[in-house]
Order: C-alpha cells, then structure tokens, then sequence
C-alpha cells in the first residue's frame, strides 16, 4: 500500500520590523517568497485531492498481464461541499441600524457579487486551510474584491504580541522562464515586480495592507487534510478489490493428468491454462478452473471501517447514508449534525473577524462612505444561518404556541419563510392600516345609504 506524503502545515510567516527599516528590498521579498515556496507541494496536493486527482492514478503500472484498476472515490469534494452547503448555502447577511450604511454595504456587494465571492473563499479556506480576499479600485474608483489560494498569496506579520501585519506578497511565475513577479503590499504602497527588480511603487489608498486572510482554524490545517491518509487507503483497498473481481472472472483452467497440444495453447498467461500431465489413467485426469481464496470479507470490513472514519475524522456528516433521515427525531437529527455544527461556529468566529477586516477597509475611502460613518463597520452585525430541511407546518404551530409570551418580533423570527422580522412587522402594520383605512370608507358608505 502507498504510503501518505506527509507535508509541513503553513505556519504564519513571521518577520521582523527590522527587515523594514530599509524599506522593501528585492532580496527581502525573494527570501520569504523561497520560504513560501516550501508550501506548495502540501497545496497541489490538497488540491489535487479535491479535484480528485489522487496518488492512486500515480502508483506503478503492473504487469500487462495483471488486472490493474485505479478506483478513486472523491471523499474531499463531498466533505468540502456538504459543510459548505450546510454552514453557507444560505448567504451570510449583514446588517446596521444606519440606513445609509446599509445602502453602501447593499451597493459594495451588489457589485461585488458577494454570494458567490465569500462562497468561494470559504471553499478556499476548506480545501487549503486558509485563503486570502485582495480589495482595490478599478477604473470608476470603486472598491472592488477577489480572491486568492495561499498558493499565489502571503502575508508576513511581525514577532510581536500583536502579530501585526508587514506586508503581503501576490507573485506568480513566468512559464517560460520560472522567474517570479507580482507585487508586494504594505500600507503605503503596492510595489510591482518582475525579473528580480522592484518597479516604480503606487499610493495605497486604503491606508492599510489590503489583503484579509480567511482561517478555517488556527493550525490553517484543510477540511479533509487530517481523513487524507485514509482516503488514499481506501482507495488502494478497492482498487485491490476491483483487481480481485477481474483476476476472478479470468480464472486459470487446470489440465492435470493429461497432455494438451501445444498448438492449442498460445500463452499461460493469455489463455489462463495450467497444463500438468504424466499418467494414462482417464480416472486421473482432472480438468478444473483455479481458484485463489478470497478476502471480500477482509476487504469489505476495511473499506467500511475506512468510510466511517473518514468521515468521523473530518466531522462532517454523511447526509447520503440511506439511514441518515430515516429517524423523524428532530434532537435525532440534531446530534448527527452536532459536529458539523460545532466545526461550523468555530469557522463563523473566524470569518466575523475577517468581515470586520474588510469593512475596515471599505470604511477607511470617503468614495465608500461619509465622514461620520468611518467606524461604522463596527457595528456591522453578521449573521450565519444553518441550511437545513425546514418544516413550515411545525414552525407555524410553534409561533402560534408563542403568541402572548415572546415579543412579536421574536414570535416571527421562528418562521424560515421570514427574512426579516422588523421588515415583516412593518409589512404587517401598513396591511393592518390600510384594512382599517378600507373599512373605514365602508362604514362611511354604509352610514351615507342610511341617512340619505
């Protein structure tokens, strides 16, 4: 069996504020950019992983005679894509009491499409451990995001308690030559590269390092990194298996007792006949089909063994398991998600404070916002909601048993089908006013007929 490659996790880079005292240096970039260079085995693999391209394509070739199945079976992709539909498929929402504030954060997004962008940092932060959200301007001086892998990113902080940010690097490499170029980012300025040489440096108008790293966890360790082991196991145990099957269907016939031309027989190996003679005795003579024992028992008891703890292992639920719903158990269901969930809010701690970064950001242009609103992102409040099978029926029924004891506007914030529980209330005031307003002009009419 193949054995795992094990790689160095992507510590944060730490650098000193004397490396600065200069300024930016060509051979300072250079020197952490080698550094970074120790991680990319450990993100092509990862990556290559959720892509499904896994070591077991990579394994020797066996002989031409030999059955020689490479089956993969893409446990990271469903890992990665279950949480993430679980934890975010329903868009994470940000509000603020100001009005004005909303409509430029409404704006920012709208622009920035910001479903599908904090979707695939998310997934980036699943896969690789962390991944990294890059603001600028574009040419109508509007604020504007992408997105980066940690394999075309970094960002070196200081060695001091408060693991302030130095700079950060965005390089790539020349495909004809391997030569690095890209840019480095400090507060000040964004400083291009190319070729060994530092070029003419641009204004930084953020006032800050632009660049906001998502974490899924301290230790930036992948969603599946700590299952991959087991997954390259469990991949080689069915190959194996699938390998049993054919080397079954291609049994090798015995001819014991008897001579069998050699004009019948091509190859041993091609036509699968073993031919052992030596006696003139018709009794003697046994013609049977070969058979090897077989380990299916073996085999099946590992793969399920493998299956189950990959998926212990990675804390995400296996929501396909024909018996995963089959419990009508509301807390049932509750505790077969309790890991995943946990793992999820550990996650939403991380990326409320990446949001703070970003709005930070946004805040600081008066092109985003007024004066009086540069610490509005403060006060931003960032709401997660877990995306799962919902049961009007069983909601109506649990608001209503509310009514008299919670607030209105908690009796309605129960119900999935409402966004937004002071909007509705405000909904539900104007349909009342205008019921009124309408029976109103009723009674008017009525009272009209009788007097006149």
């Amino acid at each position: 069996m193949a054995r795992r490659r094990m790689y160095q996790l992507p510590e944060r880079m730490v650098g000193s504020p004397d490396d600065l005292s200069g300024g930016i240096k060509i051979e300072l970039v250079e020197k952490y950019i080698n550094k970074h260079k120790s991680f990319l085995p450990r993100y092509r693999y990862l990556e290559n992983l959720y892509k499904g391209f896994h070591d077991i394509y990579k394994q020797p070739e066996k002989e031409s005679w030999k059955p020689d199945n490479r089956l993969a079976v893409n446990f990271p992709r469903y890992i990665v894509d279950t949480f993430l539909g679980y934890s975010y498929g329903i868009p994470i929402k940000k509000t603020h009491d100001d009005e004005d504030m909303m409509q430029s954060i409404a704006a920012f997004e709208a622009a920035n499409e910001i479903e599908d962008h904090e979707y695939e940092l998310a997934k980036r932060a699943c896969i690789y451990g962390h991944a990294f959200e890059y603001l600028y301007q574009d040419e109508n001086a509007k604020t504007r995001m992408t997105y980066f892998s940690p394999a075309e990113m970094f960002v070196v902080y200081d060695d001091t308690v408060r693991k302030h940010a130095l700079f950060a690097v965005r390089y790539g490499h020349h495909s004809d030559t391997g030569i690095p170029f890209g840019e480095v980012l400090t507060a000040e300025e964004r400083i291009p590269f190319d070729d060994g040489v530092l070029r003419a440096p641009e204004p930084n108008v953020y006032g800050r390092i632009p660049v906001v790293e998502w974490i899924l966890n301290e230790e930036r360790m992948g969603l599946f990194e700590a299952a991959a082991g087991m997954v390259e196991a469990y991949n080689h145990v069915l190959s194996e298996k699938g390998n049993d099957v054919d080397a079954f269907a291609e049994a090798y016939l015995a001819v014991l007792g008897a001579e069998i031309d050699e004009d019948g027989i091509y190859k041993i190996r091609d036509n699968r006949i073993i031919n052992l003679y030596g006696t003139d005795d018709a009794k003697d003579i046994l013609v049977q089909f070969l058979q090897k024992p077989t380990a299916d028992g073996t085999q099946e008891n590992l793969l399920n063994r493998l299956e189950k703890l990959i998926y212990q292992t990675s804390m995400v639920a296996n929501i396909s398991d024909e018996t995963f719903g089959s419990s009508t158990s509301g807390v049932a269901l509750a505790y077969k998600l309790q890991a995943m969930s946990n793992m999820a809010k550990t996650f939403d701690r991380k990326i409320e404070k990446s949001l703070s970064k970003r709005y930070k950001l946004f805040c600081s242009l008066r092109t985003n916002v007024p004066e009086h609103l540069t610490d509005a992102w403060q006060d931003i409040k960032v709401t997660m909601t877990r995306n799962l099978p919902k049961n009007l029926m069983e909601e109506a029924q649990t608001a209503a048993q509310l009514e008299g004891i919670v607030s209105h506007k908690t009796q309605l914030s129960v119900l999935s089908v409402v966004d937004n529980a002071a909007d509705e209330l405000e909904r539900m005031q104007e349909e009342a006013q205008g019921e009124q307003s309408r029976f109103a002009v009723y009674d008017q009419q009525a009272e009209d007929e009788v007097n006149g």
